[in-house]
């Protein structure tokens, strides 16, 4: 498989992501997802555990497969910024594979409970690389020139802060339809990862 080809995992992971958000609450009497987390549709002891876990199974390890075939064909780009965004972002990819699968949110018990609070942990993470990585492709993009990468960077920035500020400030009852905005900002962006992949945008990649 040549290198350009390894951008469909990005794909792939968007896909498995979106069906476990879309179809897992059917799993789950009671859920409102305008209101509710994502992560209480896979969280330890909810009923849509299983099957969240299913249609999920390929989000991860695609995601980590794409971006780091990402940072192979972008090795070769002339913005230092844009390289390490990428860097940044496949490390935040690293970090929501194995932080989330070793310190799942647990249902029920209190956020103050060691597992809850390494879940809060990893979320931090998570949020800070992403806005990190996103910044440094924004600019580094400019001056490649990639000025469309760039713009799904702002873009998905953008939603990435909108999610934030709307989870903050606004009632509890719409929460869940914010954090979408976050959640999803990220998993879409690795998507565009790959599909410029696919494209050959990046300078190191075979022909």
């Amino acid at each position: 498989m040549k290198l350009r080809h390894m951008g469909v995992f990005g794909i792939i992971s968007l896909l498995s992501y979106a069906a476990m958000v879309v179809f897992s609450p059917l799993a789950c009497p009671g859920y409102n997802w305008l209101s509710m987390a994502v992560s209480d549709l896979t969280s330890v002891g909810a009923p849509s555990a299983a099957l969240a876990e299913r249609l999920n199974a390929l989000f991860g390890p695609c995601a980590v497969v794409n971006v780091m075939a990402v940072c192979v064909g972008a090795a070769g780009c002339r913005s230092k910024l844009l390289k390490t965004g990428i860097g940044f972002f496949a490390a935040m990819e690293w970090i929501t594979v194995v932080g989330y699968k070793m310190f799942p949110l647990v249902q029920g018990d209190a956020v103050s409970t060691p597992q809850n609070m390494m879940h809060i942990v990893v979320t931090v993470l998570v949020v800070l690389f992403s806005i990190v990585s996103l910044v440094l492709i924004a600019i580094g993009g400019r001056k490649e020139p990639l000025p469309s990468l760039s713009n799904w960077a702002i873009g998905c920035l953008a939603a990435m802060m909108i999610g934030a500020l709307g989870t903050g400030i606004l009632p509890k009852s719409v929460f869940g339809l914010f954090e979408r905005f976050s959640t999803f900002s990220a998993v879409v962006f690795n998507a565009v990862l790959g599909v410029y992949l696919l494209k050959g945008v990046f300078p190191t990649q075979e022909e």
